[in-house]
């Protein structure tokens, strides 16, 4: 007989730091609930029918760049996973001040909302900038692992793109290495400024330009063969 499984380790560090502010306490009791997915498993499709694409962010941080894409494309659903309390608060105050009403906000682990999904529901998926956990013994616990990338492949539409963007020169070679040796992906770059320059449609936020890494943005684009 087989025991129970067990959970996967957290990619993530701290739930909360400072005290969220009352606007933003005020938004996570009234505007959260009504942008939570669905429970259980559910279509994307379902929730906005009129949907050109379906796009997942993993990990939002402060929720720029998201509630910044959403507004940019009205007519994508974004769905997008953050556990970190204070970043979910400051998403809300972004979306709320937009106006966006095709945005969804998973405030947990985005792996489970990841697993509530269809095959081929998803024609993006962005990793921007994921805790890089940078020391050899805590890897185990980056958000890119064969297993994720696995679940990307499974979750993406042929022909959709996954990005992920570090600033940390360990991850990225970490994370090259597991998406490449995917046979489900394929890796776009064809000369060193396409991992070098920002790509034309990204959204630069200001814990980018913080660069509390090692080296300077790196932007890996891979498409689902």
């Amino acid at each position: 007989m087989e025991g129970p499984a067990h959970p996967p380790l957290r990619s993530y560090g701290r739930l909360k730091t400072r005290t969220i502010k009352p606007r933003q306490a005020a938004l996570m009791e009234t505007l959260l609930p009504a942008l939570r997915p669905p429970p259980g498993a559910f279509d994307p499709r379902a929730v906005k029918p009129d949907a050109a694409e379906v796009w997942l962010e993993v990990g939002f941080g402060g929720g720029e760049h998201m509630a910044g894409q959403a507004a940019r494309r009205p007519d994508v659903l974004i769905l997008g996973a953050e556990p970190f309390q204070n970043g979910v608060a400051s998403a809300l105050r972004h979306i709320d001040e937009a106006g966006l009403s095709n945005v969804l906000v998973h405030d947990g682990d985005a792996r489970e909302l990841m697993g509530r999904l269809p095959d081929a529901s998803l024609d993006r998926v962005f990793i921007l900038f994921p805790d890089p956990w940078p020391k050899a013994r805590h890897n185990k616990r980056r958000i890119v692992q064969a297993e994720t990338a696995a679940e990307w492949a499974r979750l993406l539409k042929p022909g959709g793109r996954l990005r992920f963007a570090s600033d940390w020169a360990d991850y990225v070679d970490w994370s090259l290495l597991r998406l490449a040796a995917d046979p489900a992906f394929r890796w776009t770059a064809a000369r060193a400024d396409d991992w070098r320059v920002p790509p034309a449609d990204h959204l630069t936020t200001r814990y980018e330009e913080k660069r509390l890494g090692d080296c300077a943005p790196v932007f890996l684009d891979f498409v689902r063969t």
